[in-house]
Parts: C-alpha cells; sequence; structure tokens
C-alpha cells in the first residue's frame, strides 16, 4: 500500500533514512490515515538515539521536549513532528510516565509498548505498513483493543482508560471485551490524573459522534471525576416533558447539540442540579425548581476542579444559568437578552434550547421547535436591522453629552445606562435628539 505523506514528513524521515538509520510515521496518524481521516498531527518513530536525531536535524529547530524519554521536536517548515527513539517503556509507579526507558533498535518492540492496536502501526514509503498486533483487522471491524495485556497496559498510564472512551466516542468503535472489563475495573486509578489531562479528553470524547452512547454506557468510569453524574441515572423525572431518566436525557441532549465545545460542555451539566431539586406535586408530576441556578454553582465548582479556562467556564456557567429560560417571541425581549448575552452566547443559548428539546419526549418537541424557530428568526431581523441593544448601539455616547454641558465623571455612564434602558422598553427612540433631551431631563433630576 501508498500512503501520501506530507512534504515536510517527508524531509525528515529522508533526513533520518539519509543518516542510515529507520524511521517511520508511527500511531495516531497512521490510524487517521488509514481511516481516511486527515491527521491532526505528525509522529515519527526511530532507529536514532537523540544525539543522532540533532545531528541529523542541525539545520532546523530542534527543542529537547522530551529528551529523558528519547524525544525530540523537530520543526520543518512551521510543522512541529516529534521524533522518539525506538524504546521500551520500565515501570509505571505513578500510572503516568515509565520510572524508566531503554532504547532498543527493535520497531516491534517499540509498537509493542503501545496502548491500542489500532496505534501500534507504523508506516514507511520504503517498507510499507508495519503492523505486528492486528491493527489493521481491528480498524476494519472497528474494534480497540488494547496491546498485550489490557490490565497492564491500562494501568501503566491510567489516562488510557479514559483515551479508550474517548476513542469509543470519537471513532465510533467497541471496546473488545477484555479492554472494556478492564477499563471498568481500574476505573478509579483515574482518581490520581492531573485534571488538566482529564479535561483534554473530555473536550474531545463530547465532541465524538457517538457521545451520547459512550456517555451512558461509561457512566461510571466518567464519574470518578464527575460524581455529580451518579445521582443522574435512573432518575426518572415524572413529567410529561420527559420520557427518559435524567442520564439518558443529558447524554442524548450532548448528541442533539452542535459539535461546540462549549455547547456541549452546557448540554453535559445543564440538569446536573436535578437530583438535588426533584420535588413531587400530588398529581405525582416531578418538578426541578432552581436546578438552572443551582445547576450553575455546580458546573463553576466542577469546571474549577477540572482546571478550565476562566473564559470556557465563565460562558458554560452562563449559558447552564439561562438553559431553562423562556424569552418571549417579541422584539423587546430580544434586544432585552441580546443585551445580556450579547449575540454569540444568544445563539448559543438557542442552541442548547433546541438540543434540550430534542432530547425530551417526542410529544412535546414540535410546538416547543416551531415557537425556538420564531424567535431565531426575530433575533436575525434585529440584527439585520441593526436595532440598539447596547451602549455601543446607542445614538451618542459621553462626547456628545459632555458637549451638551454635562461634565466629565461617572454621572455620565450612569445616564448612558438609563437611556439604554428607555430605548430597550422602547420607551425612547434611538434618535440623537430624542435621548439628548432625555439625557438633560435626567440630569435635572439628579
Amino acid at each position: 500500500m501508498s500512503i501520501d505523506l506530507p512534504e515536510e514528513v517527508r524531509t525528515a524521515l529522508g533526513c533520518l533514512r539519509g543518516n542510515h538509520h529507520q524511521a517511520y510515521v508511527v500511531g495516531g496518524c497512521v490510524r487517521d490515515l488509514l481511516l481516511g481521516r486527515t491527521p491532526g498531527d505528525w509522529d515519527i518513530t526511530t532507529s536514532a538515539q537523540p544525539h543522532e536525531m540533532k545531528r541529523c536535524f542541525a539545520d532546523y529547530p530542534v527543542s529537547e521536549t522530551g529528551l529523558r524519554h528519547g524525544t525530540l521536536t523537530v520543526v520543518i517548515g512551521s510543522m512541529p513532528l516529534e521524533i522518539t527513539t525506538f524504546r521500551i517503556d520500565g515501570s509505571y509507579t505513578d500510572h503516568r510516565r515509565p520510572d524508566s526507558v531503554r532504547f532498543t533498535a527493535s520497531l516491534r518492540e517499540d509498537l509493542g509498548r503501545r496502548d491500542f492496536t489500532v496505534n501500534a502501526m507504523a508506516y514507511s514509503e520504503e517498507t510499507g505498513l508495519q503492523d505486528f498486533f492486528g491493527g489493521t483487522e481491528d480498524l476494519k471491524r472497528g474494534i480497540l483493543r488494547c496491546v498485550g495485556e489490557p490490565r497492564l497496559r491500562l494501568s501503566e498510564d491510567a489516562l488510557r482508560i479514559l483515551r479508550a472512551v474517548r476513542f469509543a466516542s470519537v471513532l465510533g468503535f467497541r471496546l473488545h471485551p477484555e479492554t472494556e472489563t478492564a477499563v471498568h475495573h481500574l476505573k478509579k486509578l483515574l482518581a490520581g490524573i492531573a485534571p488538566e489531562r482529564i479535561s483534554k479528553e473530555l473536550d474531545k470524547l463530547l465532541l465524538g459522534d457517538d457521545a451520547p452512547q459512550v456517555i451512558e454506557a461509561y457512566a461510571d468510569v466518567l464519574s470518578v471525576f464527575l460524581p455529580e453524574l451518579r445521582t443522574l441515572a435512573g432518575l426518572e423525572q415524572h413529567h410529561p416533558y420527559h420520557d427518559l431518566d435524567a442520564l439518558v436525557h443529558t447524554a442524548k441532549s450532548v448528541g442533539a447539540a452542535p459539535k461546540d465545545r462549549v455547547i456541549r460542555l452546557v448540554m453535559l451539566f445543564h440538569d446536573i442540579a436535578k437530583p438535588a431539586c426533584y420535588t413531587v406535586d400530588d398529581q405525582g408530576t416531578g418538578h426541578f425548581y432552581n436546578h438552572a441556578a443551582l445547576g450553575a454553582e455546580m458546573a463553576a465548582s466542577i469546571l474549577k476542579r477540572l482546571r478550565y479556562d476562566r473564559k470556557t467556564s465563565d460562558r458554560v456557567v452562563r449559558l447552564v444559568r439561562y438553559h431553562d429560560v423562556r424569552i418571549p417571541c417579541d422584539t423587546r425581549a430580544v434586544r432585552r437578552w441580546l443585551n445580556r448575552l450579547r449575540e454569540e452566547d444568544f445563539r448559543a443559548l438557542l442552541a442548547v434550547r433546541r438540543a434540550d428539546i430534542l432530547a425530551q419526549a417526542p410529544s412535546c418537541q414540535r410546538e416547543r421547535l416551531a415557537a425556538l424557530s420564531k424567535l431565531e428568526l426575530l433575533l436575525q431581523e434585529v440584527l439585520e436591522r441593526q436595532l440598539c441593544f447596547s451602549l455601543q448601539d446607542l445614538s451618542i455616547g459621553g462626547g456628545e453629552l459632555i458637549d451638551a454641558g454635562m461634565k466629565p465623571g461617572p454621572e455620565i455612564g450612569k445616564v448612558l445606562q438609563g437611556l439604554l434602558a428607555l430605548v430597550l422598553a422602547e420607551q425612547l427612540p434611538n434618535e440623537p435628539a430624542a435621548l439628548l433631551a432625555a439625557a438633560k431631563e435626567m440630569s435635572k433630576k439628579e
């Protein structure tokens, strides 16, 4: 078989081979190429040891990113390439990194230390595909299987437990029975993994096509670092809008959302507080009063625990807080909510609402989706008409107020906010003369 490699990759392989070293592209990039996907990055494995690699790439920028483990990063053109010496890993006492590595001249030994068979293949133009562990067949069958004994392989680096689940979501693969058993058995090892590594895998998992099925099937694994999920499982909602328990509804809503990192995080957390807010009325109908507000607090705590950046956290928390709000389909309401959320998060909120509805009982979806579509059209109209919904949209600013005789200072900001409130309530046109007249009246009253 022949694989078309980028010129930068071919250059790197050529530099190594030209100096009498073996060299192959390896791992995820080979897997993705065989699946017809575009690799996100390119890794190379070689018989050259680090000091030999430095000589090979003396004319290129080289970073000693993992020198202790035989890894250098070489930049060719604008492409960073991670190049690692064939190696055998020692024991993993911290379930994170090998305590030691031993370089080897054997490609097979190097591939034998890797996590899953579909990631344990190598390719070069001279030798073609090198597959010692059945990765090609597992790709065809859509199976994710550990290289070697699953419990040993997963316990070496515990993040592999979550990586297995993530690959199931992204690739649509099913875990081999022995690998799946090991994933469930060793799940508690994830408690020792750095939050930053967990959140990176969680993001990728949520963006997978099979995220809903994975969330349901591996809720126990996810609950190691998201214990809040445990109480969603089996929580029947006893409400006309809901024919699924809280966990299945959550999983389905994730799949119904666009593949946007923030929105899918919102769907994962939007009902996280329902168990704490659950009540049943005299007719046996379930209610979840205040679950959105409490859910926002819980989401903030979870995101902080998993070390998410401030911008992501703020957006997710805001959208969880408002996910259940009913925005009237009228211009004033749309402008008020645009003022509160701005366009990006208003559109995101509509996407959240749509995903939530699509995960509800089919009998209630048609009417609610129709109302949401009307609101989307009205939003578009407000934006196209460039109606005022923020201070930046007012026809006058602080400079005009100063020119009209107002003294510079905090009072100007208060007046502008007052003008905006009147414009949003449609009690005042957004016209300079009307705004200046109203501002003078406000200033007199002060």
